[in-house]
Formats: structure tokens, sequence, C-alpha cells
């Protein structure tokens, strides 16, 4: 068995860890190099966990983000550690899940981390047909393992807990017979009143961020500043692992989206409109544009990257779930996200004050796009 540490092998680079996260099907976007380099520029160190068997074969791996954070100006620095959608493992092999769990808990307690925090997209229940619902029961027998060795849900979901899929492998005729009524009618009637959709490129980016600077003025969601999202979107464009999509209507750009795509999967993380033209029904017409554009890059599955906790009319994002089961989406649902406290005491008072200054942050962040549409 061995851990690597990337800083001691010089060839570590985005070819290498990407062939090496593609052996996993559970691998995403957020475990790619690319996004480990953008978190670097943001405040994060990024490292590169790989397990091995005696065998010299690779059992798991993952990026690992790492940041200090200050609770205060004059306090003491606490160093926590993230794994974005990981760590990859077979999750089927329940004890070779527990021993990468193990390595991971003695690299945090290595790192002197106050904890740390895991999101691994392992399947806990699925509806992939409207026949058919299953439940990971392996997965619930770990879920009670990490929670008898110190192992905590989390409070504080990075990413989404719920997400929806398309299977991408039907034709086109039979993605759009798996729709609601109603989102095929919005898509033909997108496509009646002249709403056209093109790819777009680098030199879309500032439209881009104003368009979705924009849509969190008025839908009430926090962005981040635009040299953010310049980078990211950016940064995955010239890799050749994103595209965007955008929608006009007569020669004005309306509505996009930035449709990220690796090991065989796209995923839809940004999208973005404006309040004008919003009754042609731009959004719909682009999603049946990412999906199309998903099976020609040869994607099997469509992440639409988000769906509620809770799955009644009071959640947040029960107009978001109504829009995404009507695209033929079906509710893939994950364990979330856990932590592993090294020091209770601490971590403690972490989870009281970091979203006391989170909320503070936000709130300004908020002052900040409403100058910027000014």
């Amino acid at each position: 068995m061995l851990n690597v540490d990337s800083k001691k092998f010089l060839n570590m680079n985005n070819d290498y860890w990407n062939r090496i996260i593609s052996r996993f099907s559970s691998a995403t976007i957020l475990q790619t190099w690319e996004w480990g380099q953008i978190k670097c520029e943001y405040g994060w160190e990024p490292d590169y966990f790989i397990r091995k068997n005696l065998n010299g074969d690779i059992e798991a791996a993952s990026l690992i983000l790492s940041r200090e954070q200050r609770l205060s100006r004059l306090g003491p620095a606490l160093r926590i550690l993230y794994l974005p959608h990981g760590p990859l493992v077979d999750w089927t092999n329940g004890d070779l899940v527990k021993e990468v769990l193990n390595d991971l808990v003695e690299y945090a307690k290595a790192h002197k981390a106050v904890y740390l925090k895991i999101d691994p997209q392992t399947i806990f229940e699925s509806d992939l047909s409207d026949n058919y619902h299953e439940q990971n029961t392996l997965a619930t027998g770990l879920l009670s393992w990490m929670s008898e060795n110190n192992w905590r849900c989390s409070n504080q979901q990075i990413q989404f807990k719920n997400t929806f899929w398309i299977d991408l492998s039907p034709s086109e005729e039979e993605l759009l017979s798996g729709m609601k009524q109603k989102t095929r009618y919005n898509i033909r009637l997108a496509e009646r009143k002249g709403v056209t959709v093109k790819a777009g490129g680098l030199n879309d980016l500032d439209l881009l961020y104003e368009m979705y600077a924009e849509t969190s003025n008025r839908d009430g969601f926090i962005i981040r500043p635009r040299a953010y999202y310049q980078t990211l979107w950016g940064k995955f464009i010239n890799a050749g692992m994103a595209v965007p999509l955008i929608a006009r209507f007569q020669g004005t750009p309306i509505a996009a989206l930035i449709l990220f795509y690796f090991n065989k999967k796209s995923y839809y993380l940004y999208g973005m409109s404006r309040d004008l033209h919003r009754e042609k029904m731009p959004n719909y017409l682009l999603q049946w544009e990412a999906i199309k554009t998903s099976k020609r890059l040869g994607c099997t599955v469509y992440d639409l990257w988000g769906a509620p906790d809770n799955f009644n009319e009071r959640d947040r994002m029960w107009g978001v779930y109504r829009f995404k089961e009507g695209l033929g989406g079906k509710v893939i649902k994950t364990a979330g996200a856990f932590d592993y406290p090294t020091s209770q005491f601490t971590y403690k008072i972490i989870q009281g004050v970091l979203p006391v200054v989170q909320n503070a942050l936000r709130s300004l962040r908020r002052k900040q796009i409403r100058e910027e549409l000014k």
C-alpha cells in the first residue's frame, strides 16, 4: 500500500492525474487537475492522494484541497482539508473504503488539520426510472461504521447532496419523448419564436459573467467576483473540457450555460439569463442543445448538478426540481458531506463561528453585485 504526495513527483501533471481518476466511474470535474489548479489561485493548496495495492495497482485516489482559515484577524491559522467529490474508491468494497478513510485520517493528522471534509459521489439512493427505486445497503452500512469511528454528517454541505442524471444512451427522439409534455412544448416554442443557440468561446467570458451577475441579483444567490469565473471558465475551455452555449434572439444574447465534460459525463454547473425575452423560453432550448452536444461529445450521462435536499414544495430548490425533472432527469441521492474532526474542541468553535463569518461575507458580496450592475 502506498500513499503518494504529488510534491515528491516532479512529473505529476494534468494528463497523468486525469488519466488516474478516469479509472473511477465516480470521478467528476471537481477531482480534475484543472479544478485543483484553479483553487490554487484562490487560497487553496492542492495535493494528490494515491493508494496502491501490493501489486502496484491504483485502488484509490483523490484531489485534496488544503487551506488555512482564520476566524478573526488576531486568531490562529487553522488548517482544514477538503476532498471535493472524493475520495475516489470502489464503494462496493467496504473493507477497502474503511482502509482508505483511515489513510485519510492519518493524512489529516500528519498535516495538522483541524478537520477533514469529504463528499464522495457514492450513490446512496436513486430513482433511475419511474418504476425502479434502489437503496445502496452497503453505503448504509458504511455510514454506520463512519459514525462509530468519529466521522460526522456535516452541517456545511459545500456541493449539492442530491442531483439529477439524464441517461444519454437513448436516441434524440427517445430523449425528447422522455421529457414532460410542457418541457417539449417550451423547447418548440423557443424555436418557433426565433431563439437560436450556438457555441461560444473565450471572447464571450465578459458577456457570460454579466448575464450571470444579473441572474444572481434577480434570483437572490451569491456569486464570486468576475476574475474567478473568467479564470475557471477560461481554463476549462482552453483544456477542451467546457463549452459555453449562448441563446440569442435577433442577435441579442438572452441566456447561456457552461457545459463541462469529463470522463464521458457532462455537467450543467452554471446557467445565466437576462430579464429580456424570458417569455421565449430560451433556457429550455439551451438544455436541449446541451443534451445534443453532450451526446456528440461521447458522454453517456448529463449531470444537471443539483436537486433539493428535501423533496417538497417548501424547499428553496423546488422550482429547479420541477424544471430538471421536466427534462427527463432522474434523482440521484448521495450520503452528503462528512467531517472528521482531529480536534473536537476547535471543530465545535469553527462550526459555531464560521457560518457567522460566511453570512457577513455574503451580505458584503450582495452589495458588490448590485454595484456592478448599476
